[in-house]
């Protein structure tokens, strides 16, 4: 049984916009497609890893990994727009500070 936390909901909301965001950079016409493929599935293990316990790496590794190829992402650029990147990034980095406990808030962590 899943608890819905609001840990949970910023993990998918950053999971769900980074997917989304690799999903347009595969479908850009001059996109690079190595970093889309590359964002795809890291933010395809990451929501995984939220609901199914016997993923290889843990959330937290998969959520590090996600936030680098989404600084890849936005580094390195394309035809697509930084808007979707900049929100996913700033969504996972808000969640890693949050599962993490370097920032507590009362009842979100």
């Amino acid at each position: 049984m899943i608890t819905l936390s609001w840990l949970l909901v910023i993990a998918l909301a950053g999971g769900v916009l980074a997917l989304v965001d690799g999903i347009w950079r595969l479908r850009a016409r001059g996109g690079s497609t190595v970093v889309g493929v590359i964002e795809v599935i890291v933010a395809a293990l990451f929501l995984l890893s939220l609901f199914l316990p016997n993923i290889p790496f843990g959330s937290i590794v998969l959520g590090v990994a996600t936030l680098i190829a989404l600084v890849l992402a936005l580094f390195i650029g394309g035809r697509t727009g930084r808007g979707l990147t900049v929100a996913a990034l700033v969504v996972v980095a808000i969640w890693l500070v949050l599962v993490n406990h370097w920032l507590v808030i009362p009842g979100v962590n």
